[in-house]
């Protein structure tokens, strides 16, 4: 059966937790914008007589940016705990990401307005180091999303010198995730370099000692958790040893990796992910992999992707028999808090947590679900997914080949979904332009906000 441009095989809500009417998942966004609207009216009504009302307001700048970065810390150290009133750990993560970026930009008036006469001269080298330290650090963690923050008229410009020598010199040394991650664990540092440059050269603290201690609170605590995802955390987290059973190629830059536990295995919900470490020839490497499914004798599959760093070379460095280790499984990404109509959309390695969820059927779906996958060229798990559907009369499955067939688009989804839109429940994995653009586009069509889940990859 055929419907719309590609081909089509035929075979064949669980409302979200509320705390006094309200999301669960609302609570962790709205706990951080009452923090900093609550600290910056308390610094303003606490304003020593006689201080400068522009230079008492730079100081708040960046009282606020020690607190945004201290949440940030305390966020990225907490991730599996939080993930609840975030409604998932990646938007948990997002928040974090959120948070350090905003408190980078509020430097800005800080520094313009913050005017000491009497600062110290450690405190103005600790400021510039801190200063420098996290604008490079958010710099480098937004330049993998450049495309979707400059105007199209910059991003020829960008395009263009692409190939010019300077700009691959950079890129070969501030290429790769695991060059970003060791930078970023250094977050603290600079944040401690802030934080003492604030109770050095703070005019405020010394006329109002209940600003001081409030500051110290907040800069203590993200610290503190700082030194315990530094120190601590790696002996309290819950981690699982496994071994490399198989590596895969599923595709020219597609392998799926299995993995056998050599103790007690890991307990997931179809459509989790897992921070899973490798050690290869080149040493330990850390990733988030979403899982793909379970494997033999109790173990876990994993898709990969050559994305950059080393897993662009994880089908050379990785044999059987290698050890790993897996902890988690993180994430909401779950089908069952969908509505009774369901469209699944599959981009490239964000089929991985679909494929979890049909190998892990038990039964016949109890939603009617299509399932669009979209790939460049035939999908290499085509066969796979066709087989599952022939067992699932509720499941329709639409191979794109955007090659052959064009781009998908989400108007053609809701056409061939063919269901009042406030009534559909859209889950999307893939590449974070085409996520963002569909989820536009559904919200512009009616799908409500609530049931439109998105899983997603870019954790920098």
């Amino acid at each position: 059966m055929t419907k719309g441009p590609w081909p089509m095989t035929k075979v064949g809500s669980r409302p979200g937790t509320d705390f006094l009417g309200i999301p669960f998942r609302w609570l962790g966004p709205g706990a951080i914008m009452v923090l900093v609207a609550v600290y910056g009216v308390f610094w303003l009504l606490a304003r020593p007589a006689g201080e400068p009302v522009l230079g008492h307001v730079g100081q708040l700048f960046g009282g606020e940016s020690v607190l945004l970065y201290s949440i940030a810390l305390v966020l990225v150290s907490t991730l599996p705990h939080v993930e609840p009133i975030f409604g998932g750990i990646d938007h948990a993560a997002i928040w974090h990401r959120r948070a350090a970026i905003t408190a980078t930009i509020l430097l800005l008036p800080h520094i313009e307005l913050a005017a000491n006469p009497g600062a110290t001269s450690l405190g103005k080298t600790l400021a510039v180091v801190a200063i420098s330290g996290l604008a490079a650090l958010v710099v480098w963690a937004v330049l993998p999303r450049w495309r979707t923050m400059l105007p199209a008229p910059l991003r020829r410009l960008v395009l263009a010198s692409l190939g010019t020598q300077p700009v691959q010199m950079a890129a070969r040394v501030l290429g790769g995730y695991e060059r970003w991650r060791g930078f970023h664990r250094l977050t603290g540092l600079f944040l401690a370099a802030g934080f003492l440059h604030g109770l050095l050269d703070a005019s405020a603290f010394e006329a109002v000692p209940a600003l001081r201690w409030s500051y110290v609170v907040i800069g203590g605590t993200g610290l503190g958790f700082y030194a315990y995802r530094e120190l601590l955390s790696r002996h309290f987290l819950p981690h699982h040893d496994y071994q490399v059973a198989s590596v895969r190629p599923v595709a020219p830059d597609l392998v799926e990796v299995a993995l056998r536990p050599l103790g007690r295995p890991l307990d997931f919900r179809p459509g989790q992910f897992a921070m899973v470490y490798l050690e290869t020839a080149e040493g330990w490497q850390r990733h988030p992999f979403s899982i793909s499914g379970p494997a033999e004798e109790g173990g876990i599959s994993i898709t990969v992707k050559a994305l950059g760093d080393h897993t662009a070379r994880l089908p050379d460095v990785v044999q059987p028999g290698m050890p790993a280790v897996v902890g988690g499984p993180y994430g909401r990404f779950d089908r069952h808090r969908g509505t009774s109509h369901q469209a699944w959309i599959a981009g490239g390695v964000g089929i991985t947590p679909f494929l979890s969820w049909l190998r892990s059927l038990d039964g016949e779906l109890h939603e009617d679900v299509h399932f669009f996958v979209t790939s460049a060229g035939p999908s290499p798990f085509a066969d796979e997914i066709t087989a599952a559907a022939w067992n699932q009369p509720r499941l329709t499955v639409h191979l794109v080949d955007t090659e052959a067939d064009g781009r998908l688009t989400p108007e053609a989804v809701l056409a061939a979904v063919g269901t009042e839109p406030r009534q559909l429940s859209v889950f999307m994995g893939g590449p974070d332009p085409m996520l963002r653009q569909f989820r536009k586009a559904f919200r512009a069509a009616g799908v409500r906000r609530a049931n439109i889940h998105r899983e997603y990859f870019q954790w920098r």
